[in-house]
């Protein structure tokens, strides 16, 4: 049941996450090079969630385990 419940629990924070990001996009856009830089960390950000959601409907653990991987590298990625 824990790992069921720590699946939901990433979904729910990266779709918190996203839409941190989505606030945030907006004030960006309004400064010299903000349109590019807003973008980028618009995807990035984004691509978290929408991997995790994929991960968690994964067909094996290992399909699992790679989607999450690809969350956390847009992760970092945003976080850069």
């Amino acid at each position: 049941m824990k790992v069921a419940e720590n699946r939901e629990g990433i979904k729910e924070r990266s779709y918190r996450f996203a839409l941190r990001k989505v606030n945030m996009d907006k004030s960006i856009l309004n400064t010299r090079g903000g349109n590019v830089l807003g973008n980028q960390i618009l995807w990035s950000g984004t691509s978290i969630g929408a991997n995790a959601e994929e991960a968690v409907a994964g067909y094996s653990r290992d399909d699992f385990i790679f989607r999450m991987n690809i969350a956390l590298r847009e992760a970092r990625e945003t976080h850069y």
